[in-house]
């Protein structure tokens, strides 16, 4: 939460962050890298990395032999690794958030409060959540894959806040409804599942 609002306060050095840093036109390649698309496509990548490295642990999980003892994370990478995602989605989440207030009067309260409503939700529901998801594993499979769904989507915001032309095609943004709709539309599907998996034990 301190850091979401740190951020939004230190809004104006992610606005100088649009400068361009590094410019690129080449017959197949045409970008004007930027701070915000930098920290947005490390962002994608390091999303992607971590969700398919714990995707390929769980699976990998299942076939080790019952003796051997767990591989256990150690509490300052998980702090690290922690902070890291945090930043991300941080970042991503002001400037939209910033973007969504152009213009409203008294935008910067409204996110902050906005900001600190969302934490306090979250440290609300954190434990009934958490025990759902260890006892349905198959949604820590699908909230990884959304995570991918994600790291890609930060990686073409990057690509689009560069003005990056491949091959003479902008890479343009995606709508955060395709992705929302598409979290949506899994959930309900797994929840069926769920359901219907009930029954046949019943």
């Amino acid at each position: 939460m301190l850091l979401r609002i740190v951020l939004l306060f230190g809004i104006s050095v992610v606005v100088q962050m649009q400068s361009s840093w590094l410019t690129t036109n080449t017959s197949w390649l045409k970008t004007n890298i930027n701070g915000q698309a930098v920290i947005l496509i490390l962002g994608g990548l390091f999303l992607l990395y971590k969700s398919t490295h714990e995707i390929f642990e769980k699976v990998e999980a299942e076939t080790t032999p019952k003796n051997e003892a767990p591989i256990k994370l150690s509490l300052s990478k998980a702090i690290i690794q922690i902070t890291l995602l945090n930043i991300v989605f941080s970042f991503d989440s002001i400037l939209t958030a910033v973007g969504m207030t152009n213009g409203v009067p008294n935008a910067m309260t409204i996110m902050v409060i906005a900001i600190v409503a969302s934490v306090g939700i979250m440290m609300a529901f954190v434990k009934p959540v958490s025990a759902f998801i260890e006892k349905h594993p198959s949604l820590q499979i699908l909230g990884l894959s959304f995570l991918i769904l994600i790291g890609f989507m930060l990686i073409t915001e990057g690509a689009y806040l560069s003005e990056t032309v491949i091959f003479n095609k902008e890479v343009g943004t995606i709508p955060k409804g395709y992705l929302y709709f598409a979290i949506s539309f899994s959930l309900g599907n797994e929840f069926l599942n769920m359901k219907l998996k009930g029954r046949k034990n019943n």
